[in-house]
């Protein structure tokens, strides 16, 4: 039989692999100025483009989409071409794809600090950014899948079914949670309202964790550490049980973000169970991983990318038993809204992608440049370095977390809230918020290091764009052995069947969760004392979305005492269904806003967004006080309108054409109000529309009477 030659595409790994950097660089600096922010609010730059709640979805977006996004392309169209023995099915779509996906970065960088975005957590980025997201997903999966049908390997990998497990997945919860009606070309409204939204949201974003974070990193594992290490992975068997329990029963556990909300019981139930039982699929990898390694424990000791890697397993293990742990109601009662959940996040983002990626990164390197690393004294300083970075950061969240929840609940012997004022809370833990700003440093430090040490081993040799290779080809290969003869070994061979698979396991949770909450209306019962925003106030609610306070504010007071106690009364679904989209939140740096309408004046708003600490001494709230100066542009009043009710927010007919007429009434009374108080502001400015988005909250149904001193922030 006569061997077929080709060569590999290099040039795209190394594309993939510098953008990875430069975006890794880009997005942990803007992290390490959104932590600063949380002990000295200055380092806002005193512009509004800077903000916490500005840049904190920046953030999130360039270290999710363009330093781990980057990465996993990096390591599919390295590992792919190798396991399929064949090159990439097309250059010039491979050519799309990285520029594609660079031009998409760059789009979130310039929309997401001007205030564009929809505030779906992960999800910030508007329409047409996410129609460009669809068309770019569609040509890396058309690449991948021609590269998988024209390969020269019979079986498919168990790297590739993660890979595949991450395209469909990725692909439907993409679309689903990109369900919006545009407005103007950078604002839409998504179609879901209130609970809905969050359940759609929340199934979005756990499952973005699960099929971005963690599906393509395990794939990757597969392949590179036992590459690393010389060694077979330890157990096939476990490989087949860990992939499918895996995909089938992440999809279920995105309620467990909702525990204790107006979100139906049932729900919040399934996502409990289906989180608890993650724990066994999730190990099952760790432990695949980790035995790869029996026999090779010496070598851990001498390479450092080996030591990258069992130290991203060891983050990927505890993230993975700590996420179900917090799924139990009890244990999510005191840790959700809190730092607890910061800590959790980043130890599976700077351990489990940011490490096995590093690791990743000084293995293949010098291998496409076909030459030795620049300096393993560096590499060996950056592992210490960020893994005292890690420590740094974690450790103080997880002390930050716990305190925030216990303050929160602990009354007095006489039954009263023993820290009724929430900045009490905040001040508290500033110290962590340094120590954590502190671990962030030394892990950029690594990742500098990193960069120069890597750019110096490209400089040193010429990289080999088109690697010569030769296999045999599949037809000539010898088909059936005892092995073949077993149900999976039949599905490794039958890539779109195997494709197939995943995507109906996948859509199983998914479809029992979400369609009786859509389709039985028992789920989302109705107030009638609750009416839509008024044009003033759905305004001003677009305002607070711009500025992104929902990072910060959570809207929805669960059903304990000592929430009750400090905000009034629990909130109810019937609260949000005219919320296009909800603003539930998932952090608490400020107290929660459910209830915030008619408890201050519009002068004690005013103020407070002026200048936070003339209201609250000591808040590290930033000044707002751009909102003073610009205009509200109310030429979009009547299209936001017109859009409400093609969503079925029962505005009258007509409304759209005399809403701006209602909406000066309305700002010219609190003008004429804050003027009582000494404020001359115009009433054509955008704090007007805030304050009144801020004094409708929670206001339709009759709250119980508060203990909030009047200082509380």
């Amino acid at each position: 039989m006569q061997l077929e030659k080709f060569t590999y595409d290099n040039k795209i790994v190394r594309n993939f692999g510098l953008a990875t950097l430069i975006w890794g660089i880009i997005g942990m600096t803007v992290g390490l100025l959104v932590a600063m922010q949380l002990f000295k609010p200055a380092m806002n730059l005193g512009n509004q483009y800077t903000t916490f709640g500005r840049i904190r979805p920046l953030h999130t977006n360039a270290v999710i989409f363009a330093f781990v996004g980057n990465a996993i392309f990096m390591g599919v169209y390295y590992s792919l071409q190798r396991l399929l023995k064949a090159r990439m099915f097309s250059d010039v779509l491979s050519k799309i794809h990285f520029w594609g996906w660079q031009l998409i970065i760059v789009s979130a960088v310039a929309t997401l600090p001007l205030g564009f975005t929809t505030s779906h957590e992960y999800a910030e980025l508007e329409w047409p950014i996410d129609i460009a997201i669809t068309l770019i997903w569609v040509v890396f999966g058309i690449n991948m899948f021609g590269t998988i049908i024209k390969r020269r390997e019979r079986h498919l990998y168990v790297a590739i079914w993660f890979y595949i497990a991450t395209f469909v997945t990725i692909a439907v919860l993409h679309i689903v949670n990109s369900f919006e009606l545009p407005v103007s070309f950078l604002k839409s409204y998504y179609l879901y309202a209130g609970v809905q939204d969050a359940l759609v949201q929340w199934w979005y974003g756990h499952n973005a964790v699960a099929f971005f974070l963690t599906t393509p990193y395990l794939g990757m594992m597969y392949y590179f550490l036992p590459k690393m290490a010389g060694r077979p992975v330890y157990s096939y068997k476990l490989s087949i049980l860990h992939f499918w329990s895996l995909i089938f029963i992440y999809i279920w556990a995105g309620p467990h973000h909702l525990l204790y909300t107006s979100l139906p019981g049932w729900a919040q139930s399934l996502g409990v169970a289906f989180s608890i039982m993650l724990i066994a699929p999730s190990w099952g990898g760790m432990i695949n991983g980790l035995l790869t390694l029996r026999g090779a424990w010496d070598k851990v000791r001498e390479d450092v990318t080996l030591k990258f890697m069992v130290v991203a397993l060891t983050a990927y293990g505890m993230a993975t038993f700590e996420g179900p742990m917090l799924s139990l109601k009890q244990i999510n009662g005191v840790a959700h809204f809190t730092d607890w959940i910061v800590a959790h996040v980043h130890v599976g983002a700077l351990g489990w992608n940011g490490f096995l990626t590093f690791g990743i990164l000084y293995w293949l390197i010098p291998r496409i440049y076909k030459t030795e690393l620049y300096s393993k004294k560096m590499a060996s300083f950056h592992f210490w370095i960020g893994t005292l970075g890690i420590l740094f950061y974690a450790v103080p969240m997880y002390w930050a977390g716990f305190t925030q929840g216990l303050m929160w609940k602990e009354f007095t012997p006489e039954g009263l809230l023993k820290y009724p004022n929430f900045l009490s809370t905040t001040l508290q833990i500033i110290p962590m918020h340094v120590l954590r700003a502190i671990g962030g440093t030394f892990y950029l430090a690594g990742v500098i290091v990193m960069t120069i040490n890597l750019a110096k081993t490209m400089m040193r040799a010429r990289l080999v764009a088109n690697e010569s290779a030769e296999a045999m080809p599949l037809q000539d290969v010898i088909v059936e052995d005892a092995a073949d003869k077993k149900w999976h070994r039949r599905l490794e061979r039958k890539p779109i069947k195997f494709m197939v698979f995943a995507l109906i396991i996948i859509l199983i949770g998914g479809m029992v969760e979400m369609m009786p909450t859509f389709t039985i209306q028992s789920n989302v019962p109705t107030i009638k004392s609750v009416k839509p925003y008024s044009a003033l106030e759905l305004q001003g609610r677009d305002l607070y979305i711009r500025e992104g306070c929902v990072n910060c504010h959570s809207q929805t007071v669960r059903p304990f005492r000592s929430e009750t106690e400090r905000y009034g009364e629990y909130s109810k679904a019937g609260e949000f269904v005219y919320d296009h989209p909800f603003l539930w939140g998932s952090k608490r740096t400020g107290p929660d806003l459910h209830r915030v309408g008619g408890k201050y004046s519009n002068a004690w708003h005013f103020n407070h967004l002026l200048d936070p600490t003339s209201m609250s001494p000591g808040s590290i709230m930033p000044s707002y006080k751009w909102l003073i100066s610009q205009k509200l542009d109310t030429s979009t009043t009547a299209s936001k309108i017109r859009a409400m009710q093609r969503l079925g927010v029962p505005y009258e007919a007509g409304y759209d054409r005399k809403a701006n007429a209602d909406l000066m009434l309305q700002a010219n009374s609190i003008a004429k109000n804050l003027a009582k108080d000494n404020i001359r502001v115009t009433s054509n400015r955008e704090i007007i529309a805030i304050i009144a988005y801020l004094q409708r909250l929670g206001t339709d149904i009759k709250a119980n009477k508060s203990t909030i001193p009047p200082n509380q922030n």
